[in-house]
């Protein structure tokens, strides 16, 4: 330093200065020379001319006594400079003197507390003693030395310090022989000190390192004081060197905590308690130690480095994150390691390891924040490669087993990537959060093939099976059951050997995979079940179809034509029995190949003496209490039973109950047949129609108007057979027809005269803008006008008979 800075340490009242030695330090930049600095402090009586040789040993600018004014206290409490021109840094300390009258002869508490402090903050202490008190025993320096030595005593210090006694206004006295007086004089103060038990016996020399110097007068020979002040001066170059001036370095605090440490030494001094410099030290290091840290951590925070990369983790995965985080750490905890070197190493590496620990965990959310970003990029890669594995076929296991070992491969070198260096962070959980949620994918995307392949090979059985089911159960036969079981097992069969390729690349256990093709069976059995159970709720309209296909077709499936000489009982009875074995076929599930007696128990109970068919019979079968009266079948599961003994006999009583009509149809057909085949009368009947008719043939003959009356009743008869359609009335029956016809006969007469009546009129009324006819044309329009409107009538009076008819039947 080419300047020199001086400050009021600690003032006359013994009031420390925290603020002015802060700026000090500041100005001087003290705080960076780590251990590389050196501390000198005076001592001495008052006006012995301390403040003079620290200027000019050292450059300092402190206050001088004005000898004009005579001698006077010119220093008040303890002043601080740092030394001009001297490597390495030295900061000097100039202390009031001693045995003032201004404090007066009984008040050496702030001496004593002075000397204390600069024994413990000093590495050098001049102590001024004048040369003509050497030897004597009233010595201005006895009381100094005294308070020197007894305060020592209060001091745990592991190093010695360099007490350098500086003979001021040296006389003749050779200087050997002054050192020697001196020496004799410091041993006698020593062993006059009463000294705890523990240092009875201990020398002076374990304590100090003891130097003797001596100066000319200043005010006698100025230039020979300069130029011993400059002999000593070099003394100080390098002081703190081994072998150097300075000597035992121990117990030195770094710069940094200086004033700090300065602050709290004193502190303790004006509490009057012990000054443990040990402890102490570990305290200064402790408090700096920990300042140092705080700092750097409050910068690591505001780092813009730190908070570009914070911010960009919230968004997503930020490559070299690790190493540039990494980075970040390790300069701040290189420069805590800079500013904290020279302090206590225990309490340095202890709150090196706090400010790592607060920093990682200022940065350990980024770094959960990454390996979530690295699972979450990790699974969905892992997804969209199975997933492309699968659509090129390959096996599910295999592509699982690659698709994981690849995605566990890519996030442990993204783990590393991310990995900060001056952590220990384990990542295993995370690692195992992955793995289940690979897995947990994995299983929903298998429990999704197999229901996909499951629901395939179903829909395979079903389609497979619905429709030949149906065909069979339509045509139902006494092979029905046979053919249906010999269906299903050909179908499962070929399902069930699908579904073991289809799964041979998911590597499942044998107990699944037959777990699975026993559901495929089951599957398969519950669809011909369900069928079978659709059929048997329309086993009453198969019935009345089979009846009626049967009833009205003959052998070669021609429409059968009842001509009279069909056996309508016989073939009543056939169709019926064949309806009964449909029933029968259909009352139960048989896929068990397990013999059972419904075929035998209907056809015993129904068609076995059954009572012959007419046209009036009682419409209920009688009823007997037997098989029949039950609601299950012998020899047949519930679970089975599609329609039970009960129902089948309510089934048999409406199924007879709406075919009865059909039967009774083809029996009055029969018998209509038989009569339009005989509409002759009997050669009798002509013969007496001949003989007795005689007469009334001749009279006829002889009267043309019996003639006419005749012919207009024949007309009008003809035209009644046609409007009444009698031939076809009859189809249906006798007495059908007969009531059918009793019921139109006079509204038909009535319509025919009507519209004769109207014909007539119409041909009667002029028709001026007609023109005129000739006598042939009106006579043929005449004609056929009534023979044109007969047919019409005779066309709407048929569908109006037909219509009738039906409805009666009905």
């Amino acid at each position: 330093m080419d300047v020199c800075h001086s400050i009021e340490l600690i003032d006359g009242e013994g009031a420390f200065n925290t603020s002015a030695l802060e700026d000090f330090m500041k100005a001087v930049k003290m705080g960076e020379r780590g251990l590389s600095y050196a501390v000198v402090s005076i001592m001495g009586p008052q006006s012995s001319g301390k403040s003079t040789l620290l200027n000019h040993l050292f450059g300092t600018n402190f206050r001088e006594m004005d000898a004009f004014k005579g001698r006077s206290q010119t220093t008040k409490g303890i002043w601080l400079a740092n030394c001009v021109g001297i490597e390495p840094f030295t900061v000097v300390m100039d202390l009031e003197g001693t045995d003032g009258r201004e404090r007066g002869e009984d008040d050496t508490t702030f001496e004593k507390q002075s000397a204390l402090f600069a024994l413990a903050v000093s590495d050098v202490v001049l102590i001024n003693i004048w040369c003509h008190d050497i030897g004597r025993e009233q010595a201005a320096n006895k009381p100094l030395l005294k308070i020197v030595f007894q305060v020592m005593m209060r001091l745990f210090s592991p190093r010695k310090t360099t007490l350098l006694f500086v003979i001021r206004d040296k006389t003749k006295t050779p200087f050997e022989l002054l050192e020697s007086a001196l020496k004799q004089d410091i041993q006698k103060i020593w062993d006059s000190v009463s000294k705890p038990k523990a240092h009875k016996d201990t020398p002076l020399s374990e304590f100090f390192n003891v130097d003797v110097t001596a100066l000319s007068s200043y005010e006698e020979k100025e230039d020979q004081f300069k130029e011993q002040v400059a002999s000593l001066r070099q003394r100080f170059f390098y002081s703190i060197a081994p072998g150097g001036l300075a000597g035992d370095r121990r117990g030195v605090i770094p710069a940094s905590g200086f004033a700090y440490s300065a602050q709290q030494i004193w502190k303790i001094i004006k509490e009057n308690k012990d000054l443990d410099l040990p402890a102490h030290k570990v305290m200064v290091a402790t408090v700096r130690c920990e300042e140092i840290a705080n700092e750097k951590l409050g910068r690591l925070t505001t780092d813009e480095g730190w908070r570009a990369l914070e911010e960009a983790v919230q968004i997503g995965p930020v490559s070299g994150f690790g190493k540039t985080l990494s980075s970040i750490l390790e300069k701040y905890l290189q420069e805590y390691d800079m500013e904290a070197i020279y302090f206590e190493e225990g309490v340095r590496v202890s709150k090196r390891q706090q400010l790592e620990m607060k920093a990682l965990n200022v940065v350990h959310p980024a770094y959960q924040a990454m390996l979530g970003h690295l699972r979450t990029r990790t699974s969905e890669k892992f997804k969209d490669r199975l997933e492309q594995s699968l659509k090129r076929g390959e096996g599910f296991a295999a592509s699982v087993c690659d698709c994981m070992e690849f995605a566990m491969h890519e996030f442990d070198q993204g783990c590393a990537d991310v990995a900060i260096q001056q952590a220990n962070w384990d990542s295993s959980k995370v690692r195992e959060k992955l793995q289940r949620d690979i897995e947990t994918h994995v299983a929903s995307v298998r429990a999704a093939k197999l229901s996909e392949i499951t629901a395939h090979y179903e829909k395979q059985v079903t389609e497979a099976l619905a429709e030949p089911v149906e065909s069979l159960f339509e045509a139902a036969g006494q092979d029905t059951w046979a053919s249906i079981r010999k269906i299903l097992r050909r179908e499962t069969n070929k399902a069930v050997s699908g579904l073991s390729c289809s799964l041979t690349g998911f590597e499942l256990d044998q107990e699944t995979v037959d777990k699975m093709a026993g559901h495929l069976v089951a599957f398969a059995r519950s669809v011909v079940e369900k069928k079978a159970r659709e059929e048997a709720g329309k086993v009453l309209i198969r019935m009345k179809d089979r009846f009626t296909t049967l009833f009205s077709h003959d052998n070669d499936s021609m429409p059968r034509v009842w001509t009279g000489k069909e056996d309508i009982r016989k073939i009543t009875k056939d169709a019926r029995a064949a309806s009964l074995n449909l029933l029968s076929v259909m009352a139960a599930i048989r896929l068990d190949e397990k013999p059972d007696n419904i075929e035998n128990t209907l056809s015993s109970s129904y068609m076995d003496g059954s009572s012959a068919v007419g046209l009036v019979r009682d419409r209920s079968i009688t009823s007997s209490i037997g098989p029949l009266a039950s609601s299950t079948w012998e020899e047949v599961p519930p679970a089975n039973t599609l329609i039970t003994p009960v129902q089948c006999k309510s089934l048999w009583r409406q199924f007879n109950t709406e075919t009865e009509y059909t039967v009774t149809q083809a029996i009055a057909a029969q018998e209509a047949s038989r009569r339009s085949n005989n509409w002759l009368p009997p050669p009798w009947a002509i013969v007496a129609m001949a003989v007795l008719g005689f007469n009334e043939f001749m009279t006829l003959l002889r009267n043309p108007l019996y003639l006419g009356v005749l012919f207009v009743v024949f007309l009008l008869a003809k035209a009644l057979w046609v409007q009444l359609d009698i031939p076809g009335e009859f189809q249906n029956g006798f007495i059908p027809g007969l009531l059918s016809i009793s019921m139109r006969l006079f509204p038909t007469i009535m319509n025919i005269l009507r519209r004769l009546a109207e014909q007539g009129q119409r041909h009667k009324a002029p028709n001026p803008q007609r023109p005129p006819l000739n006598s042939t044309s009106f006579r043929n329009g005449m004609q056929d006008t009534p023979l044109v409107d007969f047919a019409s009538e005779s066309s709407s009076s048929t569908t109006t008979t037909k219509s009738s008819v039906s409805h009666v039947s009905l």
